[in-house]
C-alpha cells in the first residue's frame, strides 16, 4: 500500500525470502517510476486504496505501508483523522482486518505520536489491535544506516505470542549528532559539517522540511566527510525563492569581496543562485556559494541504487517530481533491517507463512 517507489519492497527483496505479489500508489509518476525500476508483470496493482475489494484480493502473508503523514507532520496543518490524507489508515486497517495477514509493517513521522496529546497515535494501536494482532512499535533513525537525520515510526502486526517483544530487539549505529552552528529561519540556519544532515523529508508531501546548510571544505587539504549535506526548502521560499530548488550544499569559497545588495552577479560563473558570508566564533568572515543537491543524490540518502534513479529518471520526470518521491520513501536499508527480523522471527526464516 502507498508504494511511491517502492522502499518497502527493495528492503524486503535485499532481505531475502519475499516476494511482492501487488501494490497500490494513487500518484501516476510513482506508478510509472515504480514500474520502470521493478519486474511488476503478472502483480496485481490499485490505483486508489479506498476503492479496493477485498472480496477479490489474493492472500498475502505481508501488508506493508507508509500511509500519508502530512496531517500528521509537524510542518503541516496537522488535522490528523480529519483530513482525508490521515483517515486513510482506516482503509489500511479494513484491508488488515478483512484479508487477515499473517504480519504487516507500517511506517510514519515520529510526530504523529504526540498528535491530539497522543490520543491519535493511542486510536492507531487500539485499531490495530482490536484486529487481533500483538503490535510492536519504534522509532528508528535513519542516520543508523544512511547519512541522514530521519527519524520515523514503524509498526509491525503479527500472531506470534511465543515471540512477542522480539521484532526491533536491535541495536542502533549511526553517525554523529546533528550540530547547529548558527540559528535562524529555514534556509538561514547553517549547521556544522562535522554532524549528519537533516531529514530528507519531514512533512508536505515531501516537499517540506528541517532546512539546513552545510559547509563543505574546498582547501587545498580538504577534510573529507562520509556525510552528505543537504537541504530539501520548501517550494517558492526558503533560500532562493526559486520554484524546484529543493537541496543544496555549501561549498567554501576563498575570501573574496560580494555585493550582497546585488543577489544577481553572485557567483555567476558558476551557475550559483545563491551565496552567503558566515561569520565565525574568531570574527573571520567565510564564504560559501550553494550547489543543489541532485536527484540523484538524494535517491541515495534514502539508500536506492544508481540504476533504480537511472530507470526512474529515463521516463523524463522532472528533477521537482524526483525530489518528491525520494522524499516520501521509507528509507532501504532501515526496511531490509525490520525485514530480516520479520522473516527469521515471524516466518522462521521463510519456512513458515501462516
Amino acid at each position: 500500500m502507498f508504494a511511491g517507489i517502492g522502499g518497502f519492497r527493495s528492503g524486503l527483496e535485499q532481505a531475502g525470502g519475499f516476494e511482492c505479489v501487488g501494490f497500490c500508489e494513487i500518484d501516476r509518476y510513482a506508478e510509472a517510476a515504480y514500474r520502470a525500476i521493478y519486474d511488476t508483470e503478472g502483480e496485481k496493482f490499485y490505483s486508489d486504496i479506498a476503492g479496493i475489494d477485498t472480496a477479490e484480493m489474493l492472500d498475502f502473508d505481508l501488508l506493508t505501508g507508509g500511509f500519508p503523514c502530512q496531517s500528521f507532520a509537524g510542518c503541516g496543518l496537522r488535522k490528523g483523522f480529519d483530513d482525508p490524507r490521515g483517515a486513510l489508515f482506516f482503509e489500511l486497517a479494513r484491508i488488515i482486518g478483512d484479508k487477515r495477514p499473517a504480519a504487516f509493517l507500517l511506517e510514519n513521522v515520529k510526530g504523529h505520536l504526540v498528535h491530539n496529546q497522543g490520543e491519535t497515535y493511542k486510536k492507531i494501536l487500539i485499531t490495530l489491535s482490536e484486529l487481533g494482532y500483538i503490535i510492536e512499535w519504534r522509532v528508528l533513525n535513519t542516520r543508523s544506516w544512511l547519512p541522514q537525520e530521519r527519524k520515523r515510526v514503524y509498526i509491525v502486526g503479527h500472531h506470534r505470542a511465543d515471540r512477542a517483544g522480539k521484532i526491533f530487539n536491535f541495536e542502533e549505529c549511526g553517525g554523529a549528532d546533528l550540530r547547529k552552528i548558527i540559528g535562524g529561519t529555514q534556509g538561514q540556519r547553517v549547521y556544522d559539517s562535522g554532524g549528519i544532515a537533516c531529514t530528507q523529508c519531514a512533512g508536505d508531501g515531501g516537499q517540506g522540511v528541517h532546512t539546513g546548510l552545510y559547509t563543505v571544505d574546498m582547501n587545498h587539504d580538504p577534510k573529507l566527510l562520509n556525510y552528505i549535506r543537504c537541504i530539501v526548502a520548501r517550494y517558492d521560499s526558503g533560500i532562493t525563492n526559486f520554484k524546484g530548488t529543493s537541496s543544496g550544499v555549501l561549498v567554501e569559497m576563498s575570501p573574496r569581496v560580494i555585493d550582497l545588495a546585488d543577489k544577481s552577479e553572485f557567483f555567476e560563473s558558476e551557475r550559483t543562485a545563491y551565496a552567503v558570508v558566515v561569520v565565525d566564533e574568531n570574527g573571520k568572515e567565510r564564504y560559501f556559494r550553494i550547489r543543489k543537491l541532485m536527484p540523484l543524490e538524494s535517491w541515495r540518502a534514502q539508500g536506492f541504487t544508481t540504476e533504480q534513479f537511472n530507470k526512474a529518471a529515463a521516463l523524463g520526470i522532472c528533477d521537482s517530481r524526483l525530489y518528491k518521491m525520494s522524499g516520501n520513501s521509507v528509507s532501504v536499508p532501515v526496511i531490509k533491517a525490520i525485514g530480516e527480523r520479520i522473516r527469521d522471527i515471524i516466518f522462521d526464516g521463510g519456512e513458515n507463512s501462516a
